[in-house]
């Protein structure tokens, strides 16, 4: 391990040799001055950039390119941007992301040969990116770093000729894309399209294993030298995915020496980037799983798994090709993309599950006198729901991108191959708990009247502690493996998918139901009162596809049954059975191995995705305390893995509430 790069990067340093350039903060007001399409003012200001930049070499560093340039000035004017909105659904910050470039195709032929092939502003793009090669080239060369200069003598022009020279390539094609503009860059299957580079080179006596762990551990520093600068809602949630292994065609296990050694790195240098996935099924070898769960032990908060033999079948189902949906990656945190040719926006909207149920609780609850009448109001306004989502999305506009456009197959600028819409289904277990309680205190058992339900609600359970007990303690509770709760679950699931069934976008594809929350676990639950599970006002659903918070679980091998009984090839935009384990209990690698089984288990039921956290409850309080003793803490929080010191104390209370299992 490079320890002398690692200690620069973890102090900060290297945020000595950025500047922020005040002067072109103005760049888009001069920009609508002088009447600028979109397209050339994304190349102007990325060749201006690009312009900008001062070749950096950091302490013993193999693979360069340092972000010098603090700002990223917008390219329109906040008028500019009201007026977009008028005529024009924008998602996000209108900029592209969550996309998987076709990295190998410009690492076998380098730039030069894309060039050929780009419209003037990608050609444009391309030369400035080659002009910024050529400074770090005639830099190195005034350093005496041969290495770096005789690669960049040759890429990114022409393609990479060795381990080294692929992966200094792709650092300059990620770097070059987030300075663009895009965000949520994702990194694809990394071990698959680069593994030849390694192969060769190990064939040739260049490479030992050791050798190759070394210089891949300098290139997963790189992930992380600009990160801060990423956008995200939270620290850390900057898209910088990468998976790994897979099946072929569904079919296999295409995990290989690189797949390892990715582990491996991650391991030993306990950084949050990149963000590590595994693709599994139910062949993969139980050692697959082993090595995944050492970083588990390490408390990185990934690998997250996700399971080919659900994946691949429900992307079939939605119209897409056997060969782009086996080939399918992971987008910035769990939805379902595909790389090269696809233009998903799988992250367009939320339909709240709790806030469904809460409707009909105040509008239904009283008129519908059997459980099942109340059930089909659920089913009405979750299509009404979806109506509202659906209908509120039209003319989806994104600001160009020309060095993007030149790394898609078929280009980028009006959508891809595929351009299906996600959305996610948040608080799921809220719903369940809910839709069981009422089951059988208000129809069953008859122990509670609608009238005293709806009033204990609106009032938080004010007064009314009995009930609040037998809500919170005794009702039943999805994750307990009851038939109850699972048959809720799979009902609310399926009625979602249904009311997503045969909708067209403005962009001629499909809507994807999903079981993932993001940010609105806690955005939706704070737009809530209390609800009929015994939860109280301003508590937190669970984060994704997961028990409540205040659920009692039995094990986590109910949780994994419960969680892996409905047919997730209907909600396959993504969203992961998340489980958090006591440090505390990973003793030995027995422990490791008992971890390896659960979730091969959960993918041998049929579980679909999976993240699992290693958490210590009473460092997480004293980091609250002294963040500057715990600077490299890690936790999950959604999709995605953070530096616990790092976030909104929100986020970083929710971790800490979350139910901590131990097997």
């Amino acid at each position: 391990m490079n320890r002398v790069l690692l200690d620069y990067l973890i102090s900060g340093k290297h945020h000595e040799f950025r500047k922020e350039f005040g002067e072109i903060n103005d760049i888009s007001e001069e920009y609508r001055r002088l009447g600028l399409s979109p397209k050339e003012r994304m190349t102007r200001r990325f060749e201006l950039l690009t312009s900008l930049e001062t070749p950096v070499f950091l302490p013993e560093e193999r693979i360069c390119f340092l972000r010098t340039v603090k700002n990223v000035p917008d390219c329109f004017t906040g008028e500019e941007w009201e007026q977009i909105r008028k005529e024009h659904f924008i998602h996000e910050k209108g900029y592209l992301s969550n996309l998987s470039p076709n990295y190998e195709k410009a690492l076998r032929g380098g730039l030069l040969s894309l060039r050929e092939e780009a419209d003037e502003y990608g050609k444009r793009m391309i030369d400035a990116v080659f002009a910024l090669s050529d400074r770090y080239r005639q830099a190195a060369e005034e350093c005496g770093k041969k290495e770096i200069a005789r690669a960049l003598a040759h890429i990114p022009r022409l393609g990479a000729r060795s381990f080294f020279e692929a992966l200094q390539f792709f650092r300059i094609l990620h770097f070059s894309l987030w300075l663009e503009g895009n965000y949520h860059v994702t990194v694809g299957r990394f071990d698959q399209y680069m593994y030849p580079w390694l192969k060769a080179d190990m064939e040739k006596g260049i490479h030992t294993e050791e050798t190759a762990l070394e210089l891949l551990e300098d290139f997963f520093i790189s992930f992380n030298k600009d990160s801060d600068l990423y956008v995200g809602v939270q620290q850390g949630d900057n898209g910088q995915s990468m998976v790994l292994g897979g099946s072929d065609n569904g079919e296999g296990t295409q995990f290989n020496l690189l797949s390892a050694l990715c582990l491996r790195a991650s391991r030993e240098l306990m950084l949050i980037d990149p963000k590590i996935n595994l693709r599994v099924n139910r062949d993969t070898p139980i050692e697959v799983f082993e090595l995944g769960s050492e970083l588990t032990r390490a408390g990185l908060g990934f690998p997250q798994y996700s399971n080919d033999d659900v994946v691949i079948d429900g992307l079939l189902k939605l119209g897409y090709e056997p060969e782009d949906a086996g080939n399918y990656v992971v987008a910035a945190c769990w939805e379902f993309i595909i790389p090269h040719n696809g233009a998903d926006v799988a992250n367009i909207g939320a339909l709240s599950f709790p806030g469904i149920i809460d409707k009909c609780l105040h509008e239904d609850l009283g008129r519908s006198e059997t459980f099942e009448e109340f059930m089909e109001a659920v089913w009405k306004n979750i299509a009404l729901e979806c109506d509202r989502i659906c209908d509120n999305i039209k003319d989806i506009w994104f600001v160009p991108s020309p060095f993007m456009n030149v790394l898609m197959d078929g280009g980028i600028y009006e959508g891809g191959k595929y351009n299906n819409f996600g959305l996610h289904g948040t608080g799921i277990a809220t719903a369940v708990d809910s839709l069981a309680a009422i089951r059988k205190y208000v129809y069953e058992e008859k122990r509670i009247t609608g009238e005293e339900l709806v009033r204990a609600v609106d009032t938080d359970y004010e007064g009314n502690p009995t009930l609040l007990a037998l809500l919170r303690n005794e009702a039943p509770k999805l994750g307990n493996n009851e038939a109850s709760t699972n048959e809720l679950l799979e009902r609310l699931l399926g009625m979602f998918a249904d009311a997503l069934e045969g909708r067209v976008n403005c962009r001629g594809g499909k809507y994807r139901a999903g079981t993932g929350t993001a940010m609105y676990y806690l955005w939706h639950a704070g737009e809530l009162g209390a609800s009929p599970d015994g939860r109280r006002k301003g508590e937190p659903f669970g984060a994704n596809f997961s028990p409540s918070l205040l659920t009692r679980i039995n094990s986590p091998f109910s949780v994994i049954r419960s969680f892996s009984g409905p047919d997730l090839t209907r909600t396959i935009n993504g969203g992961p059975l998340t489980l958090e384990f006591a440090a505390s209990m990973f003793r030995g690698e027995e422990d490791v191995k008992k971890i390896a089984a659960l979730v091969k288990a959960y993918i041998t039921m049929g579980g679909h995705q999976l993240q699992l956290n290693a958490v210590n409850t009473e460092k997480m309080k004293e980091a609250q305390l002294h963040p500057e003793k715990y600077r490299q803490l890690v936790v999950r929080i959604w999709g995605w893995s953070a530096y616990f010191v790092e976030l909104d104390r929100d986020f970083q209370d929710h971790v800490i509430l979350r139910q901590q299992y131990e097997l």
